[in-house]
Parts: structure tokens; C-alpha cells; sequence
């Protein structure tokens, strides 16, 4: 199964930030890791988490945790005519949160995995909290 992430669950997983959606963060990390499912990272997410690490992280920390995000997920990216589509998409208020679906889309993911649901309520792929995920994934194992 393939799935997108958004940055603010790999930032929950990365930091162990308090947020109500913490423990089901890691659960889905967890099965990226594991390869139990194909997890996918917006290509932009990388310089947002770098942004947002070194303000709590040493350069060296930052650089050990992005590298080891790209060993458990992938780096999906879109090619230039998909962003000039996104720049274009009035139904999104979030610019970001447009890229995060056109990669979705680009990487064959079904979910994107967000603590943020209502900003995907025009996205072309279902966005689920990582709470609900979780419960899909059980459904689909049993």
C-alpha cells in the first residue's frame, strides 16, 4: 500500500512532539520501517524539516535524522507542469498542502496521512488522520 505523509507527522515522529496524534505517528513510521507499507515524503517536506529540526537540532543531528527518514520513506516529486498546476489551483488555501497532494498523486499513494485532514477536503487523494489510518490498515490485514 502505498501512502503519502505529510511533514507534520514526520515532524511528530522526528521531534516526539507532543500532539495528540503522537503515538499513531511513530505506529505509521513504524510500518514504513518495517516495509509493511510504501510510505512517500513530498519532495519539499526535506527543506521544511530542515527548517524546523535546526531550530531544535545541531546541524549534524538534523542531517542524521533526514537521512535516516530516506531510508525508511521515499522522495516523491512532481515534474514541472504538475506544479504550474498547483500554482493554478484556487481550491486549496494551503500552496504547500496543493504540493503535498500532486505528489501524492504523482506516487500512486491512496492515503495522505495528515494531523491536518480538513486542509485536503479538495484533494484528488483521501487524506486520513494517523489514527485512521491505522484502523484502515488493521481492516485491511484481518
Amino acid at each position: 500500500m502505498e501512502v503519502l505523509i505529510d511533514t507534520n507527522v514526520i515532524l511528530n515522529y522526528s521531534t516526539q512532539r507532543e500532539d495528540d496524534f503522537l503515538n499513531a505517528s511513530n505506529e505509521v513510521m513504524k510500518l514504513c520501517a518495517m516495509e509493511k507499507i510504501n510510505g512517500y515524503m513530498a519532495f519539499h517536506s526535506i527543506s521544511t524539516l530542515w527548517y524546523l529540526l535546526r531550530k531544535v537540532k545541531s546541524d549534524s543531528e538534523v542531517r542524521t535524522i533526514l537521512e535516516k527518514l530516506c531510508d525508511i520513506i521515499t522522495i516523491s516529486s512532481i515534474e514541472h507542469n504538475r506544479v504550474v498546476e498547483a500554482i493554478r489551483n484556487k481550491d486549496f488555501s494551503d500552496f504547500e498542502d496543493c504540493l503535498q497532494d500532486e505528489c501524492a498523486f504523482q506516487s500512486g499513494a491512496e492515503y495522505i496521512i495528515t494531523c491536518n485532514v480538513k486542509d485536503f477536503d479538495n484533494a484528488k487523494i483521501q487524506a486520513v488522520n494517523p489514527e485512521q489510518f491505522l484502523e484502515i490498515y488493521r481492516d485491511i490485514e484481518r
